[in-house]
């Protein structure tokens, strides 16, 4: 009966503008929503004082709720007392716009745009720690994932995703979507030195000067749809921003025929390469929460 007794959690939560299904609550009127995305949201058993916010991204064709059922947060949210964001967007085959020049702008009003809003709201209405704001997804999530670290470094304190692609990999693309991208980006061909991702990253927000954001990204051998190589030009990225070079390779870790790829101490940059794993390395839940420091 857990629906039923997070029901009633949620309806005291959350306010009359949203809508209970399960354990999920969509909410609306939670900002300016400049593509028209819908937020559910699952709150946890207890809320923490200053709960932190995980944002959780569906994969090209997904939704939110069924990203909810295969990435389940709901074990370490109610011990923790942190919220999770399950959103979706209806374009472009369900996929999250990481091509256009809006949503690859800060304040833009993009996609990126209206996942900020989420959090913004989250933290109004919840005194939620706006330090402990994290990002995850698969596929066009973790494009997404890469995307928000990059245009809202001041947002995001960390990511943690599976199978996707550097932020600016598809900018210019016509669409985002299998049907409707670029193909030069998901086959692996868009290649470029760290520095060149870097300055690419660093137009998205011209006069951000902080720290970005801790990152953590997956990918699988076997990979042809996102192909592999993607793999490396997210960890090229990822390693001029934060200035960690290559250290060491940790092999079977966190499993059998994984190996973890760590960058200068490993507390800001890792990459995990799942050998003979296709599309989409399967979600690891307690990888994404230790990296969080929400385990």
């Amino acid at each position: 009966m857990r629906g039923i007794t997070t029901s009633g959690v949620l309806a005291a939560l959350l306010s009359s503008s949203a809508t209970t299904y399960a354990a999920l609550t969509q909410v609306s009127n939670w900002g300016d929503n400049p593509t028209s995305l819908e937020m559910a949201v699952s709150m946890p058993s207890k809320l923490a004082e200053k709960p932190a916010i995980v944002l959780a991204l569906h994969y090209c064709g997904g939704t939110g709720p069924a990203y909810y059922q295969m990435a389940n947060y709901d074990r370490y949210a109610n011990a923790q007392g942190f919220i999770v964001v399950y959103p979706s967007t209806k374009k472009d085959s369900n996929c999250w716009d990481v091509a256009s020049e809006k949503t690859l702008t800060n304040n833009g009003g993009g996609d990126s745009t209206g996942l900020v809003n989420m959090v913004k709201y989250l933290i109004k209405t919840y005194n939620a720690d706006p330090t402990k704001v994290y990002a995850t997804g698969s596929s066009s999530g973790c494009m997404m994932t890469n995307v928000l670290l990059a245009v809202y470094p001041d947002v995001f304190a960390a990511g943690s995703c599976y199978s996707g692609v550097a932020a600016g990999c598809l900018a210019g693309s016509p669409g985002s979507s299998p049907q409707s991208a670029d193909p030069k980006c998901a086959s692996g061909q868009n290649v470029k030195t760290g520095a060149e991702w870097a300055a690419q990253v660093k137009a998205m927000y011209p006069t951000f000067n902080g720290t970005y954001p801790r990152m953590q990204t997956l990918h699988g051998t076997a990979d042809h749809f996102v192909e592999y190589y993607n793999l490396a030009e997210q960890l090229k990225e990822w390693s001029a921003l934060l200035g960690a070079e290559f250290s060491q390779n940790v092999t079977n870790t966190p499993q059998s025929g994984y190996t973890k790829m760590v960058y200068g101490d490993g507390t800001k940059l890792v990459g995990y390469s799942a050998a003979n794993v296709g599309h989409t390395v399967p979600v690891h839940p307690d990888l994404d929460m230790a990296w969080f420091g929400l385990a």
